[in-house]
C-alpha cells in the first residue's frame, strides 16, 4: 500500500509517491516547463531530409521538431505499434511528406538537451482506462492484462460497446491495465470522452493557422488520479483548497474511484517537510548513497550512460566475505531499483556490483534485482552477467531525470567535476606570459587572476615567477580579482 502527496504551487507541482515511510517516486511539473508529451499540433513541414528519412516540423516551439518515416501513420505500422521484421519497409519519407505541407502531428517525447521534439502523425488521446486511436479501427488489449481468454472477453466486449456506444464515429481503442475490472458503463463513459475530445480537437484544427497548439496532455495534479492512484492507494493528499476542488470535480467526471481517496492537507508545516520529502529530494540528487548496512552506492550520469558501483564500506557484520559481499548486493539491488525511479534515470544503465565468487550467490542478486525492478511503471531491461562482472539494463527515458530538472552544469569546472589545481594554472599563466612576450613588447604583464592563484605566484611560486620576470627583461604585476573562478585568469599589456 502506498499514498500519494501533491505539494502544489501556481509555478511548481510536486509529487511524491510514498510506500512503507520511503519515497519510491517523485513527480515534477513546473508551470513554463511543462512537458510536451501527448500534446497535439498543426504542424508545418519546414524540411524533408531523404538520407535521414525524416523530417522538421515547425510546431510553434523554440526548436523545430522532428518527424522519423516510422511514426507517420500508416508507414510501416501495424495496429499503432513500429514495425514487425515482416512488415514490408515503409515508403520512402520523401514520397509522403513534402514541404510547406500541413499535418496534425503529436509530441512523443519531449526535447531533451539539444534534440527537438519527437512527433508523430498517428495520433493517440489517452483516457481513464482507454487510449484512443482516431485514425485506425482495432481494438487493442494492454499485454500486462491477465489471461488470453480475459483479453478477447474484453475485445468483444469493446466491440460491442463501440458499436452501440453513440454512433458519433469509428476509430479505435487500447485498453489500459485499469480497464481489466471496468464495467461496460465505465468503458462507454470513456468512448464517450475519447470521441468528444477528439472531434473538438479536429473542429479547432480546420480552423486555426500552424503552428496552434490543438489538445494538451492534463496536468500533473490530474494524471496522479487517472494514472497513479489505484487499488494499493491508500489516499491522495492534496494542500491546496483550490486544486483540491479543481481535482475533485475532474475525478468525479473521470476517476470516480480514486475521487473517493482525495484528501485536502490542512497541516500547518508544509506537506513536504511532515514525511521528510525535501531531505529525500536533496539526497536524490547527491552522487553517494548511502545504505543501511554501511555499504554505498556511487551513481555517475553521463551523456551516454548511467554507472552505479556498489561498495561495502564499513559493512563487516557478516560472518565471513563472502556473506558481507553477498549481503551488500542484495541491499544494493533493492536501492538502486528506487534510486532509478526516484531519479527518474533511462537509457543505458550499468551497475557495478561487488565481484561475487559463487555462482548462486550471482544468481539470486540479479533475481532480487529483477524482482524490484517489476514494480517500475516505466519499461526495464536487464542482462545478466557480463563476463566482467557487470550488470547491463535499459530504462525506457520519456523525460528529463530529476538531477537535469532541478539543476544546471556548474559553471565554475562546466560539469567535469574537477578544477585545475592553483599551481597548475600559475604555469599556465607562466607559459602565456612568455608566449605573449615574444610577440608584444609592453612595459609591464600585469596578471589578474583569483585569491588562491595569486597568493600562489607570490609564495611557493615567486622564485619562478622572479626567473621569467629576468628572463624576458620585463617587470610582471599581480592582481586578485575575488571574481574570478578557480582556472579564470587575464594577462594585461600595460
Amino acid at each position: 500500500m502506498h499514498d500519494i502527496l501533491i505539494n502544489w504551487a501556481p509555478q511548481e507541482t510536486r509529487v511524491a509517491i510514498v510506500e512503507n515511510g520511503a519515497v519510491q517516486e517523485l513527480h515534477i511539473e513546473r508551470t513554463l516547463e511543462r512537458g510536451l508529451v501527448g500534446n497535439i499540433y498543426l504542424g508545418k513541414v519546414a524540411r524533408v531530409l531523404p538520407g535521414m528519412q525524416s523530417a522538421f516540423i515547425d510546431v510553434g516551439l523554440e526548436r523545430a521538431a522532428f518527424l522519423h518515416v516510422a511514426d507517420l501513420h500508416g508507414a510501416g505500422h501495424q495496429h499503432g505499434h513500429p514495425a514487425r521484421s515482416d512488415v514490408a519497409v515503409p515508403v520512402p519519407i520523401e514520397r509522403q511528406v513534402f514541404e510547406g505541407q500541413t499535418l496534425m502531428v503529436q509530441v512523443i517525447k519531449d526535447p531533451i538537451g539539444t534534440k527537438g521534439a519527437r512527433l508523430s502523425t498517428q495520433i493517440s488521446i489517452a483516457g481513464r482506462m482507454l487510449v484512443f486511436l482516431p485514425q485506425d479501427t482495432h481494438i487493442g488489449i494492454s499485454q500486462k492484462i491477465g489471461s488470453h481468454e480475459t483479453r478477447e472477453q474484453l475485445r468483444s466486449r469493446m466491440q460491442k460497446l463501440t458499436a452501440t456506444s453513440d454512433g458519433s464515429g469509428t476509430g479505435g481503442f487500447i485498453l489500459r491495465t485499469n480497464a481489466e475490472d471496468a464495467s461496460d458503463e465505465e468503458l462507454a463513459d470513456d468512448i464517450a470522452y475519447l470521441r468528444k475530445t477528439w472531434n473538438a480537437i479536429r473542429a479547432h484544427g480546420m480552423a486555426q493557422p500552424t503552428g496552434t497548439l490543438l489538445h494538451e496532455d492534463l496536468n500533473l495534479a490530474e494524471r496522479v488520479l487517472r494514472d497513479l492512484a489505484n487499488e494499493a492507494t491508500q489516499s491522495v493528499r492534496i494542500d491546496s483548497k483550490l486544486q483540491f476542488d479543481a481535482l475533485k470535480a475532474f475525478g468525479e467526471t473521470f476517476t470516480p474511484g480514486s475521487t473517493a481517496k482525495l484528501e485536502l492537507y490542512k497541516g500547518e508545516r508544509p506537506i513536504f517537510d511532515l514525511f521528510g520529502i525535501e531531505e529525500e529530494i536533496a539526497r536524490a540528487l547527491a552522487r553517494r548513497v548511502d545504505l543501511k548496512s554501511g555499504g554505498y552506492l556511487i551513481i555517475d550520469q553521463t551523456e551516454a550512460l548511467t554507472t552505479v558501483d556498489v561498495n561495502t564500506g564499513g559493512f563487516v557484520g557478516a560472518r565471513n566475505f563472502d556473506d558481507t559481499i553477498f549481503k551488500t548486493n542484495l541491499e544494493a539491488a533493492g536501492a538502486i531499483a528506487r534510486q532509478l525511479r526516484l531519479r527518474n534515470l533511462g537509457g543505458i544503465i550499468i551497475v557495478d556490483f561487488i565481484d561475487m565468487v559463487r555462482e548462486e550467490h550471482q544468481q539470486a542478486v540479479l533475481g532480487e534485482f529483477r524482482k524490484q525492478l517489476a514494480k517500475d511503471r516505466t519499461k526495464t531491461t536487464v542482462s545478466g552477467f557480463t563476463q566482467l562482472g557487470l550488470v547491463e539494463m535499459t530504462r525506457k527515458r520519456t523525460r528529463e531525470s530529476l538531477a537535469h530538472m532541478l539543476c544546471q552544469p556548474c559553471p565554475t569546472c562546466e560539469g567535469r567535476g574537477q578544477v585545475k589545481t592553483a599551481r597548475s594554472v600559475c604555469y599556465d599563466i607562466l607559459r602565456e606570459i612568455l608566449r605573449e612576450a615574444r610577440q608584444f613588447n609592453p612595459k609591464e604583464f600585469r596578471v589578474v587572476a583569483s585569491a588562491a592563484v595569486v597568493e600562489m605566484l607570490l609564495d611557493e611560486e615567486s622564485q619562478h615567477l622572479a626567473g621569467l620576470s629576468d628572463f624576458i627583461g620585463k617587470p610582471v604585476s599581480l592582481s586578485a580579482e575575488p571574481s574570478f573562478s578557480p582556472e579564470q585568469y587575464d594577462i594585461v599589456l600595460m
